[in-house]
């Protein structure tokens, strides 16, 4: 029994076996089809996939309007980097002697063993400065910045085949930072090509050139960052920046910023930096805006800029909300001085303007460059919103040089004060590296300055920490000045050059 019972299971194993064996078979072939079957699908997948795939691999018919990247910004180096200037400049300064006071001490003589004679008041300096700038045309006009060239009294303008010229300031422009200089050779000269700025989107490629530290026809390449940014070096000046992360440094300063058309797009000014290196934020004057300042220079040697006759301000949210108003965008009429274009136009305080000849009113900057962009006496159109309704008004645009002087004389009547333009000649004799804030012309014994200590000839910075550009920024500071209000008044000492703060009570 026991031999049998054997045998039986040993014939239950070999069964259970062989059914085990044919399983794992099956399941393997059906695993081995079914790959099978996969690597066939693929296969076929593949197969039909080939002709497109290796035509992708395959030469490909190029649009000829279409280039690599790389080979784009070479191109418009080549074609650009001739029409690139190195500009040296030269600026003379009369520097007060700080030992002065010390010049009747006898321990000051005898500790530094200074001779016993009169000391001059002043010493004579030389400062050289470097910049870049392009070649507008065949006549020798070249575009810089104006900050390269103020106060200059001797230009160099190197080209890029190293032949050098003397240059000579057609005209300058502190409130957008521009300037033309010109050269005067009969050989034929390469200039640049301007395009379009307002064309530009954010993200556009660009391509900087310039001679940063000196290093003269250096290239770099980046994006334009950001557009219309404003208030970067002067709250109340014209400036309406392009923004590149493209590398900009000291030196830089009045060259090109390219499309890859090989178009100047803008003029390269200015860097935030904590350095005093690229750190990756860079500005560029709109092309726009340079060429038409250039025009004018050449033309007039100035530039005569529109007068429309009201004080603005940006619509805010806040603003929006407290007002109640139903528009977002535009430039809110804080006042209307009277008498002027907007006042005889019709135009009343809290009006919105939207709309400016077409184009659309974002904010207050928006408004003021087209003002001050539109040909002295032309009648334009503006759109308006007044009490939540929509209208046109017809206004004369005026000068704004005659509206600087009507305007001083208000502010002649608050402060008792004249004011004009700081000169070059006083620039170099207080170490200014250009003209800024204004200087007292004439002034009244019994006014609010007269009474405050302030002397004919000095000279106003700041007021409340605002920065005083100019004649037309004085009077605009003055005129938001509240009543009986105690301003601040950065002031520059004529005697000695010292500045300091003086408060005044404006009535």
């Amino acid at each position: 029994m026991i031999y049998k019972h054997t045998r039986t299971m040993r014939y239950l194993l070999i069964f259970v076996v062989l059914l085990l064996t044919l399983g794992v078979t099956q399941c393997e072939s059906r695993s081995s089809g079914s790959a099978a079957a996969q690597n066939s699908v693929a296969v076929a997948s593949a197969a039909t996939n080939a002709g497109p795939s290796m035509q992708a691999a395959a030469p490909m018919k190029v649009n000829p309007s279409a280039e690599d990247l790389s080979t784009a910004i070479a191109r418009v180096a080549k074609e650009a980097l001739p029409a690139v200037v190195h500009i040296e400049v030269t600026q003379s300064q009369e520097v007060s002697n700080p030992f002065l006071p010390f010049e009747n001490d006898p321990f000051f003589h005898y500790f530094f063993n200074a001779p016993n004679q009169r000391m001059p008041r002043k010493f004579k300096r030389e400062l050289k400065g470097l910049g870049s700038g392009m070649i507008m045309d065949a006549r020798g006009y070249i575009l810089t910045n104006n900050h390269v060239v103020a106060g200059a009294n001797k230009i160099q303008v190197f080209l890029a085949d190293g032949r050098k010229y003397p240059g000579k300031v057609v005209g300058t422009d502190p409130k957008t930072d521009l300037a033309v200089v010109r050269i005067k050779t009969d050989e034929k000269l390469p200039h640049v090509t301007f395009g379009d700025s307002d064309q530009l989107k954010v993200g556009d490629w660009v391509v900087a050139i310039g001679a940063p530290r000196g290093l003269d026809q250096t290239v770099t390449q980046g994006i334009i960052s950001a557009k219309h940014r404003r208030g970067i070096l002067n709250p109340s000046s014209y400036q309406d920046y392009l923004q590149t992360d493209a590398a900009i440094n000291p030196g830089n300063s009045g060259g090109p910023l390219l499309n890859l058309q090989g178009q100047v797009i803008g003029v390269n000014s200015a860097i935030i930096s904590e350095s005093g290196g690229f750190e990756g934020i860079g500005f560029a004057i709109p092309s726009k805006i340079a060429v038409h300042i250039a025009d004018e220079l050449i033309k007039n040697g100035k530039v005569i800029r529109g007068w429309l006759g009201v004080s603005i301000r940006d619509v805010t949210p806040a603003l929006q909300q407290s007002m109640k108003l139903n528009v977002s965008q535009g430039a809110l009429v804080v006042e209307v001085v009277k008498g002027s274009p907007a006042d005889k136009a019709g135009l009343q305080k809290n009006d919105i303007i939207t709309g400016y000849e077409g184009n659309k009113i974002q904010n207050a900057s928006d408004l003021q460059n087209l003002v001050a962009n539109t040909t002295i006496g032309k009648e334009v159109t503006m759109t308006v919103m007044r009490n939540g309704k929509s209208r046109n008004l017809k206004v004369k645009i005026g000068n704004l040089q005659n509206a600087v002087k009507i305007m001083a004389a208000s502010v002649n009547k608050r402060l008792g004060v004249v004011v004009r333009p700081v000169t070059d000649k006083e620039a170099q004799k207080y170490g200014m590296q250009e003209p800024k804030g204004v200087a007292i012309k004439l002034l009244q014994p019994d006014g609010l300055l007269g009474k405050a200590g302030f002397e004919v000839n000095d000279i106003i910075l700041s007021i409340d920490g605002q920065p005083v550009s100019g004649v037309q920024s004085f009077v605009n500071v003055v005129q938001s000045l509240k009543p009986h209000h105690w301003a601040q008044f950065l002031v520059l000492d004529h005697r000695t050059g010292q500045t300091g703060y003086i408060r005044v009570m404006v009535e």
